[in-house]
């Protein structure tokens, strides 16, 4: 019997040393070793959105690959994991759980694409694993006051959004045979938004802010899936004098085409999602109709700082081992822009822990990213001090510029960074 008990405390002092040595390695934190550092996303690299997924995965690896080319981060190479959801939410479950559970990753960084991230909020909170920068702005993400909360969001949440676009869209002097006129007084604003969480999102912040302005009376809301011929309709029987887009790129342009068929010729203004010309479709580039194109943009390459800023993404782009074909298209690319600055918000926070000496874990990378406000590349700022995970609050106007002659097409600023309060002023 003793010999028994002795054997079995044996087997049981064995196991509790094994696990005392392998917590003694350098690995006190899941995706941490003392070369490496573990990062890891889901998002669509195939079907409609692959054109956005794509160009914001290959961006974030090049960013991964010149920080590694120098060293590392306290002499650990970053790793990056990815995985094709489709934009499906399922499959987004699925290898979030996987990454997490199996992979072992530190942190989920380029979180992609509404469906995925809403479907997975709730349990990046539970699990505690730090989540920087959502490829989306959905309500979900939005918290007032929320110290060390793993989400740490930093593109506009789209109620934010929602608010500019509606503002921009009442106080924009825009319309008018010369388009340089004010808003008709009584005049009606369609507001067209998909039954989804980017778009209802998009449209809690418009309906708000139109409440504000005592013009929700004004407003035409119709709710689409994918087809917009009778919302586009309805908005040209009743005589709307502006359309304001709560949807994503695809849905966006779909709208857009119809606009162009039913020759709904009045401005739209829409979300910072569609900043980018491969989001505006051809039947509208050609010219035919005239329908200026508003967006919001948080991004901004025109400003002296924007413009220098270019020059580093543009560096890091031409170190990467993209093709030059790629690397050529990214140049200009506001998805493969959005990828950088995602990569390089959360290489701030490594940075961050690094330069305190502090072991790297979920908890100190938390606090440093809520120790001060950080400076977006090309952008203003996003502050996580105090608990805040409302993202960027501010954000310029671009116009859509077709092509002439040898200048190409653009989204061109025509206003600069501004908060809510700066626009109801004017």
């Amino acid at each position: 019997m003793m010999k028994k008990f002795l054997k079995l405390f044996t087997i049981l002092l064995f196991v509790f040393t094994a696990i005392l040595v392998a917590g003694c390695d350098g690995t006190k934190q899941q995706g941490v070793t003392d070369e490496e550092i573990l990062v890891g996303n889901t998002a669509a690299t195939s079907g409609a959105y692959a054109a956005v997924g794509v160009p914001f995965n290959d961006a974030m690896q090049a960013v991964f690959k010149e920080i590694n080319d120098k060293g590392g981060i306290d002499g650990r190479k970053i790793k990056f994991i990815t995985y094709n959801d489709e934009f499906d939410a399922s499959k987004g479950i699925t290898y979030t759980e996987r990454l997490v559970e199996e992979d072992k990753i530190f942190a989920l960084v380029g979180h992609f694409g509404t469906p995925t991230v809403g479907a997975t909020v709730d349990y990046i909170q539970e699990i505690g694993i730090p989540m920087v920068y959502a490829a989306t702005g959905i309500n979900d993400l939005y918290f007032e006051e929320s110290p060390m909360n793993p989400v740490l969001a930093v593109q506009p949440i789209y109620k934010t959004d929602g608010r500019l676009m509606a503002a921009r869209a009442v106080k924009e002097k825009v319309y008018g045979e010369a388009k340089d006129a004010a808003l008709p007084e009584n005049a009606k604003i369609g507001v067209i938004y998909t039954n989804d969480d980017a778009g209802k999102s998009i449209k809690e912040g418009i309906e708000d802010q139109l409440k504000d302005l005592n013009l929700n009376n004004n407003a035409i809301y119709e709710q689409v899936s994918d087809n917009y011929s009778s919302a586009i309709n309805k908005f040209k029987d009743q005589n709307v004098s502006v359309v304001i887009i709560a949807a994503n790129q695809i849905p966006f342009s779909g709208i857009l085409t119809q606009m162009a068929d039913s020759e709904l010729e009045v401005p739209v203004f829409s979300s910072y999602v569609n900043a980018d010309v491969t989001a505006v479709p051809e039947r509208v580039k050609d010219g035919t109709v005239d329908i200026d194109i508003y967006v919001n943009a948080w991004v901004d390459v025109f400003s002296t700082k924007g413009a220098a800023d270019v020059q580093g993404f543009m560096a890091t782009i031409n170190n990467s081992d993209l093709s030059d074909e790629k690397k050529a298209q990214y140049l200009t690319n506001s998805f493969a822009i959005a990828g950088y600055i995602a990569a390089r918000v959360f290489v701030e926070g490594l940075e961050r822990v690094a330069e305190k000496g502090e072991e790297l874990t979920w908890e100190n990378y938390i606090k440093a990213m809520e120790s001060k406000i950080i400076e977006i590349p090309m952008g203003g700022t996003v502050d996580f001090t105090g608990g805040k995970r409302w993202g960027i609050d501010s954000m310029s106007l671009l116009k859509y510029t077709p092509a002439a002659g040898e200048v190409a097409e653009s989204f061109a600023k025509v206003r600069e960074i501004e908060k809510l309060d700066d626009i109801l002023k004017k």
